[in-house]
């Protein structure tokens, strides 16, 4: 296949919209798989984003951030409330993928091709039974490097020089980072070639210390609920929510 010809087999399979200012793909997960070896062809970096609605609010806003959603390579929504939002202005049908899931999909695809992947993030015993857990779940995927969150700032220059030098298909980054997602954004080029994904919890979901969001909950788009209840706060969201609906109307009126 053609450069010309993959180009346009991408676009076929994946979609990208602009939701409210903020880049969505659309994409079915049969196809899925297709996609991220079109990519990792490519032999450059892409970023994978999970977006949730409170992840779209702070995209639509100018900043680093932003910057970092819009130059993603793969937009993927999790939030119920973007895919009601992306029906309500287009008509369209869009795919949500629940995170862990989604994240399972990707290493299985990867393991199909005995690709590699380098875990960065979480403190060293979750990260170790996290490392663990993935081969036994994984034996062909190869894990090239792993190195823990929390880390000293002058030892950053030594970890992306290590993650470069091990070149893997994918860094899968969780909690412990400095400038979480925006830590990817801000170190692109070092990196190197290769998927780049950041998922705050996955660690902590894979070395089982924390529990992932039941289906029947995620389906109903009841998953914020659960950390809710740990973070009382987090029920002010509230507030950004009825704003959420309320720009959704104020674009199907006057600017769809």
């Amino acid at each position: 296949m053609g450069v010309e010809q993959s180009i346009n087999r991408v676009n076929e399979i994946k979609q990208r919209i602009e939701f409210l200012r903020v880049p969505l793909d659309i994409i079915a997960p049969e196809h899925l798989g297709e996609y991220v070896y079109e990519l990792l062809k490519e032999k450059k970096e892409h970023n994978i984003v999970l977006l949730s609605l409170w992840d779209l609010l702070r995209a639509r806003r100018y900043g680093e951030y932003r910057t970092y959603v819009k130059g993603a390579s793969l937009v993927i929504p999790i939030s119920k409330s973007l895919i009601g939002g992306i029906r309500f202005l287009t008509g369209r049908k869009a795919y949500r993928y629940m995170p862990f899931d989604f994240i399972i999909s990707l290493l299985t695809i990867l393991e199909e091709r005995e690709f590699s992947c380098y875990l960065l993030g979480g403190k060293n015993r979750v990260l170790l039974k996290t490392e663990k857990n993935i081969r036994q779940t994984f034996p062909r995927l190869r894990i090239v490097g792993r190195y823990p969150g929390y880390f000293k700032k002058q030892d950053e220059v030594i970890i992306i020089k290590a993650i470069k030098k091990s070149s893997p298909s994918l860094l899968l980054v969780g909690k412990g980072i400095r400038g979480k997602e925006r830590w990817i954004a801000r170190n692109k080029l070092p990196l190197g070639d290769g998927l780049r994904l950041w998922c705050s919890d996955i660690f902590d979901v894979f070395a089982e210390k924390k529990k992932r969001p039941s289906r029947s909950s995620f389906e109903k788009g009841f998953e914020w609920a659960g950390y809710c209840f740990q973070k009382p706060l987090k029920f002010l969201r509230i507030f950004p929510y009825f704003g959420y609906k309320f720009t959704l109307l104020f674009y199907k009126l006057f600017r769809h």
